[in-house]
C-alpha cells in the first residue's frame, strides 16, 4: 500500500498505550491500546492491532480492531480484517471473507413519514364511484343486479393481497459487501 505524505506510521514493533489524537492519516502496523481520535483516515494493516475506542473520519481494517468504532464517513473491513465491537458510520463495507462481531448503526432512518411512490399516487386519486340511481321505477331485476354487484365488490375486496410494509421501500442506507 502506498503511503501518502502527511501519514503517520506506527511500526510493527511499537506499542502505543493511552490516548492518541491527530489531524492526519494514521497507518497502524503495530499495536494501539486506549483511545484513538483522528480527523482523517485510520488504516489498520494486517500486522496491526487496535484495542481502543476509535473516532475517525474513515477507517480501513485489514488487521484487528477490538473496541467500538465511530466514523463520520465510512468503515471498510477487508478480506483479512477482523473486528469485535460496534460500528457507527453512515457507510459500512464488509468484504466477503472478513470477520466481524458486533452491531452496526448507520444513522437515523425515517420510517414514519415514508410512503412508497405507488401508494402515494393511489391514495391521492379520488375514488371512482357510479352516481346513485333514482329509486323511482326500479324493478326487482334491478335490485337483484345491484345486490349481486355489491356482493361481488365485497368479495373482491376481501381477496386483496396484504399491503406491503412501508419500511421496505423507505430504507435509504446501504451495506456494501464486496466479493472477490
Amino acid at each position: 500500500m502506498a503511503i501518502s505524505e502527511g501519514t503517520t506510521i506506527i511500526g510493527e514493533s511499537f506499542l502505543v498505550n493511552g490516548s492518541l489524537n491527530g489531524d492526519e492519516d494514521l497507518t497502524v502496523r503495530g499495536r494501539i491500546e486506549g483511545t484513538l481520535t483522528l480527523t482523517k483516515t485510520l488504516v489498520v494493516e494486517p500486522t496491526g492491532v487496535v484495542k481502543a475506542e476509535v473516532q475517525v473520519k474513515s477507517c480501513v481494517i485489514s488487521g484487528a480492531v477490538i473496541g467500538n468504532l465511530t466514523a463520520t464517513e465510512s468503515v471498510e473491513i477487508t478480506k483479512e480484517g477482523r473486528m469485535i465491537g460496534d460500528i457507527s458510520a453512515p457507510r459500512v463495507i464488509i468484504v466477503d471473507g472478513a470477520s466481524f462481531r458486533g452491531r452496526i448503526d448507520m444513522g437515523e432512518i425515517n420510517v414514519e413519514g415514508a410512503e412508497r411512490p405507488a401508494l402515494a399516487r393511489a391514495s391521492s386519486r379520488p375514488a371512482l364511484r357510479p352516481p346513485p340511481r333514482a329509486a323511482i321505477g326500479r324493478s326487482e331485476d334491478d335490485e337483484e343486479a345491484e345486490e349481486s354487484a355489491a356482493l361481488a365488490e365485497r368479495a373482491s375486496a376481501a381477496v386483496k393481497p396484504p399491503p406491503v410494509p412501508v419500511a421496505m421501500g423507505a430504507v435509504k442506507r446501504k451495506v456494501i459487501v464486496r466479493r472477490k
